[in-house]
């Protein structure tokens, strides 16, 4: 799996820091791979930009947001009527297995089980969340 070598950068790169650095340098690497694994496991699909179209919803400002809330797309009735929260936790779940998540969806099953990929992903979504959604969450 390719995304194993980006991991293995990330993880070099974090155990050549001085320890002062090391937390918010690993942030940043954590973000970088996350960025390098959406392109690989979820760009072919999502946008992570709204002003660009997609075949799925975009994903900028998804963490805290409600589900089936993104503009101008056309979400499944199970989606839109679920009620849920884009939590780290309710992504994680998503990404491991969301026909079993959410059955109902349109979207096809992905099915990212590696927590770490998972962790690099949801710093990523995180570092592409740059509003408070609780006035838009249902």
């Amino acid at each position: 799996m390719h995304y194993l070598k980006t991991l293995a950068i990330a993880v070099a790169t974090v155990s050549a820091l001085p320890a002062v650095a090391a937390e918010s340098t690993f942030e940043a690497v954590k973000i970088s791979a996350g960025e390098t694994l959406f392109e690989t496991e979820c760009r072919r699909c999502h946008s992570p930009d709204a002003d660009k179209e997609s075949y799925g919803p975009p994903l900028e400002n998804i963490v805290g947001r409600a589900a089936g809330m993104s503009p101008d797309y056309d979400y499944s009735t199970a989606l839109e009527a679920s009620g849920i929260v884009w939590t780290p936790a309710a992504l994680r779940a998503w990404m491991e297995d969301n026909d079993g998540f959410m059955p109902g969806t349109k979207m096809r099953h992905v099915g990212i089980e590696d927590r770490t990929v998972q962790d690099f992903i949801l710093a990523y979504l995180a570092s592409i969340t740059t509003v408070d959604n609780s006035a838009v969450s249902k």
